[in-house]
């Protein structure tokens, strides 16, 4: 995974903080990077890409899975094979890195997720109220979890024990188990390729995270590994049923200099105009995110762990860990049900979607503890959801621990009280502004039958809590107002 912003904002971030990289940007430089974007970002001219994006939209909730042969070790996906100065390695292998990148390819060999069941993550994710997926067909290491033909180091070669499992070909197995549930279906795929002898070139060592020589140089090589490429997405677009979403990673493979004026050291063009008329000429209306890469075919804008204090001016959607890490680390740190609710309440009021990262672990499952966040939350959406989906922000989008949305369909207003604590503990009144807004109907506790006593004068709105209400009530993490007008 990579932030919104530059290569060298992250690198700088990261050597600062290298056991907090994937916290990604401050939110100053997002408001920066935010301004940019206003100026640069490009609605699709696709009518099927414009609709299919405005249902993405109304989906709100994602579930991004980041597995690979790296699961064995607990190690930051991919990174670790990566000579930039603020990687950290650890192990038998640390101090020499060739033996090290050896030990790690040779991962393959003993990579074998026999409890591999994506209909298990399924029925999770559907009942947290998740309604789209986007998983790791490549990360940068170049690992393939499908069956390529471009390359051996793929989930389903003889090397490789999974590959006798009957649902070898696992990114074919889990888009076919979502997709049979309703959810779109969207396939991570990395750009850079660290196991692609057309990008790292055995001739050179690498030298950082980029390609180890000039394509302009050597052009006969890079185009090589433009094929490669393209074939690979093509491998996607066509063998994998339909796909909605294709989620780019790696943002400095680009060309040389680009429309927000960040040049990268060599001029890394994939053609991505070529790409793109590849893909959806097999699968129409399909959504691109050629992530940091401004221009048309960054479809939606990815903030990295952040929530923006503002709706944005164009789509988007904030990627975030459920734990600490992208990839599956043993006794990670999973953020409290609590927050994972509130966030995505925030993240909703500003008109952005979450995608929700966890990550499988070498045995083919989550933890346990992913299970019961989701359930927790599902909990919580059992009677909050209608808050949620087919929803627009609308001013003043929140106000202290009040968030607003509105629906898309119907003149309702929904108001989201934050909780301090997991129990919700509501005070005796509740007042909040109402902008524009002349008349209200009804005023409705969602989750509760009792009738509220409130008043609107003068755009503010004050509810009287019954005492039966203000402690016992049955939710947790937020309550919600519904307010029809």
């Amino acid at each position: 995974m990579k932030t919104k912003l530059s290569m060298y904002y992250i690198i700088m971030i990261r050597k600062l903080l290298p056991c907090l990289f994937i916290l990604g940007c401050s939110q100053a430089v997002l408001a920066q990077n935010e301004h940019k974007m206003s100026d640069t970002y490009q609605l699709p001219k696709d009518s099927l890409v414009r609709q299919k994006l405005a249902r993405w939209q109304d989906k709100k909730f994602g579930l991004f899975m980041h597995w690979g042969t790296y699961s064995q070790w607990g190690v930051a996906e991919s990174w670790t094979i990566c000579p930039d100065d603020w990687v950290t390695r650890t192990g038998p292998y640390s101090n020499d890195y060739f033996a090290y990148k050896k030990a790690y390819e040779n991962l393959q060999t003993t990579f074998n997720p026999a409890n591999f069941n994506p209909e298990k993550w399924v029925k999770a994710a559907k009942a947290a109220g998740m309604n789209y997926v986007v998983f790791t067909t490549k990360h940068h290491d170049g690992f393939s979890m499908f069956d390529t033909q471009q390359t051996n180091y793929k989930i389903t070669d003889p090397k490789t024990p999974f590959s006798k499992n009957p649902r070898s070909n696992i990114t074919k197995e889990i888009f076919n188990a979502f997709r049979k549930d309703n959810f779109m279906i969207g396939a991570y795929f990395s750009k850079p390729d660290w196991h692609s002898e057309n990008y790292w070139w055995p001739y050179f060592p690498p030298k950082d995270h980029n390609v180890n020589y000039d394509p302009q140089r050597y052009p006969e090589r890079w185009q090589k590994f433009k094929n490669f490429t393209y074939n690979q997405v093509e491998e996607l677009m066509t063998g994998y049923g339909k796909i909605d979403i294709l989620w780019l990673d790696g943002g400095w493979v680009r060309p040389s200099v680009t429309k927000d004026n960040d040049p990268q050291h060599y001029n890394q063009d994939l053609d991505m105009a070529r790409i793109a008329k590849m893909a959806r000429s097999h699968q129409p209306g399909l959504i691109m995110v050629d992530r940091t890469v401004t221009g048309e075919f960054e479809n939606y804008t990815t903030p990295e762990q952040e929530v923006p204090d503002k709706p944005l001016s164009y789509p988007w959607e904030t990627c975030m860990t459920i734990g600490k890490y992208w990839s599956y680390v043993p006794d990670d740190e999973f953020k409290p049900s609590r927050q994972l609710v509130q966030t995505l309440i925030k993240i909703v009021s500003r008109g952005g979607n979450l995608l929700l990262n966890i990550a499988p672990g070498p045995d083919g499952d989550w933890n346990p503890v992913a299970y019961q966040r989701l359930q927790d939350i599902a909990n919580w959406m059992k009677i909050n959801e209608k808050g949620i989906y087919a929803s627009e922000p609308v001013v003043p989008y929140s106000v202290g621990n009040i968030y607003f949305t509105r629906s898309k369909t119907k003149n309702t207003l929904y108001a989201f009280w934050l909780s301090e604590k997991d129990n919700v503990t509501l005070p005796a009144e509740v007042s909040f502004p109402v902008n524009n807004i002349k008349r209200i109907k009804k005023v409705s506790l969602l989750g509760n039958s009792e009738k509220l006593k409130w008043a609107y004068q003068n755009g503010q709105l004050s509810i009287q809590i019954p005492k039966s209400l203000q402690k016992s009530s049955k939710l947790k993490y937020s309550d919600t107002f519904e307010l029809e007008y």
